[in-house]
């Protein structure tokens, strides 16, 4: 399966994002529910707050050939500083909006 990664541009300067790379490859956590090889086709931050960036990044995701989008950690569970996005549910509803409906949400990575 190939999968999308949107992490927090927050984080992005204290995370190199070696536990979700980790959870990937060894298909532990949200995706220890996945079938199959799994393939990273994108690895992008949302843009920054609040967020305005993620659609057209999730759709690229898409027409690179993702079959699933995840919402690492760092925002919808605040790995690894302890501090969820603050935009975290507006951001799930509006990427939910625009997705293909055969496009899986995964909310979190590990």
């Amino acid at each position: 399966m190939k999968i999308g990664v949107i992490r927090c541009m927050q984080t992005e300067d204290m995370c190199p994002g070696g536990t979700c790379f980790a959870s990937i490859k060894n298909k532990k956590f949200a995706f220890e529910q996945l079938s199959g090889e799994l393939e990273v086709v994108g690895w992008n931050t949302c843009g920054g707050c609040p967020g305005k960036k993620i659609i057209p990044r999730v759709l690229g995701m898409v027409q690179r050939g993702a079959e699933a989008i995840v919402l690492a950690s760092c925002m919808t569970k605040g790995t690894p500083i302890g501090f969820v996005c603050p935009h975290v549910e507006q951001i799930k509803e509006v990427v939910k909006k625009h997705l293909p409906p055969e496009i899986l949400l995964i909310e979190y990575s590990h």
